[in-house]
């Protein structure tokens, strides 16, 4: 795993680099986690909860990215927008799903080193809008032949516009 920070942009990418080793081909599922603050710090630390009450989430099939919003509480507040997007090098087997619901994703008394999502082999909800406590989360599955490699990079951007999140203009 490989963590850069854009020096020119706000963004983050992580590249994974999955090797098989094994004796035959397989078909590998990854999954990206991370949960939505699109508010100062300390407004998110004081009252985390109805922070999140003004949060929507958005996926764009065609370009495979779960966007994220924070509904401007006043006339004076920028809206931010945050997008989460997969870029694979290797043979995907699908489109990638996406998850924006925290609760759905982890499961009933479950937490992020077990989530209910990963664990039971089934899909992602592909729940989005205003959902209690927001994440984005994408899974990618891809083929990797026998002593093949796959990449796939997650990206994570917050910039200013649905727009420039969606094409980086």
């Amino acid at each position: 795993l490989e963590i850069i920070v854009s020096t020119e942009d706000d963004a983050e990418l992580r590249q994974l680099t999955v090797t098989n080793v094994g004796d035959g081909d397989r078909e590998v599922d990854i999954t990206s986690y991370a949960e939505v603050v699109l508010a100062p710090q300390p407004s998110d630390e004081a009252h985390a909860a109805f922070s999140n009450l003004f949060v929507e989430t958005e996926f764009v099939p065609e370009l495979g990215t779960l966007l994220a919003t924070r509904r401007p509480r006043s006339a004076g507040e920028r809206q931010v927008w945050l997008a989460h997007v997969v870029a694979v090098e290797g043979q995907p087997a699908g489109p990638p799903q996406c998850e924006s619901d925290r609760a759905r994703f982890l499961g009933r008394g479950r937490g992020n080193r077990a989530p209910l999502s990963v664990t039971d082999g089934g899909p992602l909800s592909g729940t989005t809008g205003a959902v209690l406590d927001p994440i984005v989360s994408l899974r990618q599955r891809v083929n990797i032949p026998q002593d093949g490699t796959a990449r796939l990079v997650f990206t994570t951007l917050v910039a200013a516009s649905r727009a420039e999140a969606l094409l980086g203009d």
